[in-house]
């Protein structure tokens, strides 16, 4: 989908569910803060992503009192790839600790049905600060960077908004309008060097064979790369906003230059130990050649 996802925000431990450290590990999931609303909220259909059929509201099988998941070491081989890909952008713990303050559903159950609605509400607009945050990062033109920041600082005052106010919210309206100045940012950042590549925004390319296809530069905004084979492609200041790269095979590729692209994507695909990555990411366990995270941590 061509639409951007974000987390990000400043401020003091408190006003953000992801406590203190910098914007971007405020952006990042923290299960341990969450009352498991990416277990509940959502509905799951049983497929190749998931293991079972689940309503919308009702909590997985695997969901233990505590709010963590029975199975998460080995979500994988149990069905659940689907699980390991989902990435809230930091919505979860704020929802939990900062909406809801600290009061899960479970011990006020009259709070279930509204806290999951704003989960909804809150991850797109948290997916929005992450993709706002990586903008600013590419250094634009100083009048489209006071336009990004400003943005930034209005949808994290829309996600600080109380149950009533999100559930309120015209999400989509807001996107459109940050997106807008996304992909100008995107396509600036394209045209430095050699120039924009070629535009495949919103492309079908499930499956295709793109080893041979110059993508320096190119537009893959929303693109469909399903099971596409890019080995070996250099993929230097790709805009990969929203690309699908479910089982994209990314061996040997580089993306230390890619733009937009978040830890989601990465896990969703496939790569090796010669697929080079930004330094912002991580290597996904399951491909073959990854060392053990203790190792990865200390490789830095």
């Amino acid at each position: 989908m061509d639409e951007a996802t974000a987390t990000a925000t400043s401020g003091s431990e408190g006003d953000h569910a992801g406590g203190s450290g910098t914007p971007g590990t405020r952006l990042r999931a923290d299960c341990a803060r969450c009352f498991g609303l990416c277990c509940v909220a959502p509905a799951f259909a049983a497929s190749a992503d998931f293991a079972l059929d689940k309503p919308a509201g009702q909590p997985c099988r695997n969901l233990r009192t505590d709010f963590s998941c029975g199975i998460h070491a080995d979500l994988r081989g149990r069905g659940f790839p689907g699980c390991t890909v989902f990435d809230c952008f930091g919505a979860g713990q704020r929802v939990a600790q900062q909406t809801y303050g600290g009061r899960d559903w479970r011990s006020a159950p009259h709070t279930a049905r509204q806290m999951f609605d704003v989960f909804a509400v809150l991850r797109p607009l948290h997916e929005l600060l992450w993709y706002l945050t990586e903008a600013i990062a590419l250094r634009p033109p100083a009048e489209l960077r006071e336009q990004l920041a400003a943005a930034l600082a209005e949808t994290d005052r829309l996600a600080g908004g109380s149950p009533p106010e999100l559930l309120a919210l015209d999400v989509d309206a807001h996107r459109r309008t940050v997106n807008a100045l996304l992909s100008r940012t995107g396509d600036l950042a394209r045209a430095r060097g050699d120039g924009a590549g070629a535009d495949h925004r919103g492309a079908h390319l499930v499956g295709r064979d793109l080893r041979r296809t110059d993508l320096r530069g190119a537009n893959l905004r929303g693109a469909l790369l399903i099971g596409a084979d890019l080995r070996g492609v250099d993929l230097t200041r790709a805009d990969l906003t929203g690309a699908d790269l479910r089982g994209t095979d990314l061996r040997g590729a580089d993306l230390t230059g890619s733009l937009f692209l978040h830890q989601s994507q990465l896990d969703a695909a496939r790569g090796d130990r010669q697929t080079r990555l930004p330094t912002t990411l991580t290597r996904p366990a399951h491909w073959p050649g990854t060392p053990p995270r203790r190792w990865q941590r200390l490789a830095g």
